[in-house]
């Protein structure tokens, strides 16, 4: 299901996205773009991935966890060993998870170029409770951030913002944690079309399942900026989700972790 235009929904629409197995990533519908969703610590996300990114051979790999500065560390044509690697761009001070998980996907397009479009925590931090359009070093318009979302999309995403922090954050704290997340999609969604535009098609995207989303994601961004472009999107998943805003999901076991809400006691 390639989508070729998108505007941004009132809420997450109940769509049917194509479930599909591990070795349907193999055989991806064509697009320019697509967007690799993750749970982030989960090991068989990035072993999925890793097998997608060697079946489309992309010109280009966005990373969500790379700043640009750390990107451009990374030396064009084979990359350095894995140790290298993590000390070059800082990973171990980045706070994301262990970069065992993540090198096979540097090493799975290896003559693809690596882009970073990932926002620091103090940049995050210093934007909050800015207005977007201020913080967003581009076009703003290009990405609709200087409009408000609709009000009934601003209720849904603040309470998907409160329910992944377990429902321990200040409510007033809430509409910036939203317009942190959009800050972040709009940047996706800009460095892969900026990609696109330097390196040519394919690109690939890997982000959190989150930021892959069709309705509001950085794949909707994209279809605002440049609805010619071709996006595909996978969402990677540990349950079934009750809105499959995706093109195509993937349901794996759950990894074993800590209950997260244990942080906020």
């Amino acid at each position: 299901m390639i989508r070729n235009c998108f505007v941004l929904m009132m809420m997450a629409a109940s769509a049917t996205a194509q479930p599909i197995s591990v070795g349907e990533l193999r055989n991806l519908d064509d697009a320019d773009i697509y967007f690799l969703g993750e749970v982030h610590d989960n090991p068989a996300h990035h072993e999925n991935q890793t097998v997608a990114i060697q079946a489309l051979a992309p010109k280009a790999l966005v990373f969500e966890m790379l700043t640009p500065e750390q990107a451009a560390k990374i030396p064009s044509g084979m990359r350095p060993a894995k140790d290298e690697l993590r000390a070059l761009i800082d990973w171990d001070s980045t706070g994301w998870p262990d970069f065992s998980m993540y090198y096979p996907l540097f090493t799975a397009a290896p003559d693809a170029a690596v882009i970073g479009a990932g926002l620091p925590r103090e940049a995050a931090r210093a934007a909050m409770g800015q207005p977007l359009v201020q913080v967003f070093d581009g076009d703003a318009a290009r990405f609709g951030l200087d409009t408000p979302l609709p009000a009934e999309q601003q209720t849904a995403r603040e309470a998907l913002q409160a329910r992944a922090h377990c429902d321990a954050l200040p409510a007033e704290i809430l509409p910036a944690m939203v317009s942190i997340q959009r800050l972040r999609d709009a940047l996706l969604a800009d460095a892969a079309l900026d990609t696109l535009d330097q390196h040519g098609s394919p690109v690939v995207v890997i982000t959190g399942t989150g930021h892959a989303r069709t309705d509001w994601g950085a794949p909707a961004m994209v279809g605002i900026a440049a609805p010619d472009v071709r996006v595909l999107s996978v969402g990677q998943f540990e349950h079934q989700p009750d809105d499959t805003v995706h093109d195509m999901i993937l349901i794996t076991e759950p990894h074993p972790r800590p209950d997260p809400c244990d942080a906020f006691q």
